[in-house]
Formats: structure tokens, sequence, C-alpha cells
């Protein structure tokens, strides 16, 4: 939940009437660790459900940009030829960085809705494990 207010990837308001709320569920996952060295971790991801998604309505494109084999193998290439040096970086929680262009609506996650305010929704701001469209952003 750090990640995801940190990165205010969602808003509280309230639930519209003509917008259809998608659903969210958390995915658990026990990570093991190395013996002697790192303990396991339990580790715990919200996704949306974007199964209930509707093409053309809550979605326009899917997609994912990634890059060709044939391209990777290029670049390698020319770095041993020209004795480069290569780095590579990975950026955690790059789903949740990830703006979105239309307005997608979901339910409180389970044992984080707000008191008193258990009829609103959150408006996503950003892209969130699970949506169709969060590869693509």
């Amino acid at each position: 939940m750090s990640s995801l207010d940190k990165n205010k990837t969602w808003r509280l308001v309230k639930r519209p009437k003509s917008r259809k709320v998608i659903g969210c569920r958390w995915v658990y996952r026990l990570k093991p660790g190395i013996p002697g060295v790192e303990e396991p971790r339990y580790k715990a991801r919200l996704v949306a459900k974007g199964y209930s998604q509707r093409e053309g309505i809550d979605y326009q494109d899917v997609f994912a940009p990634v890059v060709k084999h044939v391209s990777i193998r290029f670049l390698l290439s020319i770095t041993a030829n020209m004795d480069l040096e290569l780095e590579q970086l990975d950026v955690k929680t790059v789903f949740l960085h990830g703006l979105l262009e239309e307005e997608i609506y979901m339910e409180q996650p389970e044992g984080f809705v707000v008191k008193g305010k258990e009829d609103h929704a959150v408006l996503l701001e950003k892209a969130l494990y699970g949506l169709k469209q969060a590869p693509r952003q």
C-alpha cells in the first residue's frame, strides 16, 4: 500500500451512478529467501479485476511495448565489438507509474475501506496491475 500511496495511484471519490466500478483483490505470494542469507518474505499485490473492463468504454488499445529480440542482439554485438560496458536497470512498480487516459473507477481495497466513506470508490489516476491498459502505460 505504501507504493500505491506514494505514487498517488488513486483518489477517493463519490461512487458514480453512470459508470461501472470494477473490483479488485489482493494476490499473496511467499518469496523464498536464500538459505543462510535472506529470510523468506510474504508479499501482497493489489490487482484490479480487469477482466470486467469493456472494450471501447473502459479501454481502447491493448498492447505491451517490448523490444524485439534482434534489437537486443544487435545492441550486444555493438557493445562487444567496441569493448563497451552495458548497464541495465529495473523500475520497481513500473505498472504504477503510467498515467491513465480513461476514467476507471474501482472498489476500495479490502482492509483499506475509509470509515464513513464506505459508499465511495477510488478513481484511478495511474495504471494498476490487472488493468487491460496497464502494459501500454
